[in-house]
């Protein structure tokens, strides 16, 4: 078989497990703070194919990135300011400004203060082949039907990964860490929490070299284990083959279990 025919028919089989998103789910129906006036307002771009996205929320507001089969990205952002009063968090929410430069996507504005702040989340629906970057402080970063090189970074919130293919990053401290790989077409994948379990769902055919760690939680495999020399119930640390061998999974958490699913 010809190597472009073998090629198509992989992207095929890929696009077929992967979904067409275009639900707009984003907008300001629930409020962050109900004891402090709020503002909010939505805004829509769509932005020509790079095929690369940075995505930074900032320091308050999350992430979430769908893939579709349009030739464009689309994105939509939700701006929120509260304040003791409805003109200051209205006001406070015209100084918020939404970048959309050469693929970076995130938010500028004013300093926080204790009785006061704003926060920005996105909502992009981009090419199911894009290459991501994205990162929040306190959210959670959700991707769906996407392939490419994924970064996923977070300090407080969680990390929702379904179906998608290529080198997988996702890292948060205080949240849980989900990913659903959508083909046995692997890559690297590499998942850290420090409180909070890891669940990785994997095709039957899936390959790879798998290292698993955890000091406070157990180890979970539907793949075969290698027998423990302490014969403990729960392992911590464990090393072991999926199928053939093939790219390292590193999943790492301090405080949680690591369950690791055979689709």
């Amino acid at each position: 078989m010809k190597p472009a025919l073998l090629m198509l028919l992989l992207a095929a089989g890929l696009s077929a497990q992967m979904r067409e998103n275009r639900n707009r789910e984003l907008n300001c129906e629930n409020n962050r703070n109900h004891e402090q006036a709020r503002s909010c307002k939505m805004s829509e771009q769509t932005l020509p194919v790079l095929g690369r996205l940075t995505v930074d929320a900032g320091h308050n507001g999350g992430v979430s990135v769908k893939g579709w089969s349009q030739g464009q990205t689309l994105v939509r952002a939700r701006v929120e300011a509260w304040a003791p009063t409805d003109s200051e968090a209205s006001l406070l929410a015209g100084q918020v400004q939404v970048e959309t430069s050469s693929g970076i996507l995130r938010a500028t504005g004013p300093e926080n203060l204790d009785n006061r702040g704003w926060a920005v989340s996105f909502e992009v629906f981009t090419p199911h082949n894009t290459d991501l970057k994205a990162s929040a402080h306190n959210g959670g970063i959700h991707v769906t039907d996407i392939r490419g090189r994924l970064e996923m970074r977070t300090h407080n919130g969680g990390v929702h990964l379904a179906r998608v293919a290529g080198d997988v990053t996702g890292s948060t401290h205080n949240g849980g860490i989900h990913v659903e790989m959508a083909s046995a077409e692997g890559g690297q994948l590499n998942f850290d929490t420090h409180n909070g379990g890891i669940h990785l769902s994997l095709p039957q055919n899936y390959s790879a070299r798998v290292h698993a760690e955890t000091n406070n939680g157990g180890i979970q495999s539907d793949f075969p284990l290698p027998e423990m020399r302490s014969r403990e119930r729960r392992p911590k640390n464990v090393d072991f083959t999926i199928g053939s061998g093939g790219p390292a999974i590193n999943v790492k958490t301090n405080n949680g279990g690591v369950h690791i699913q055979k689709l």
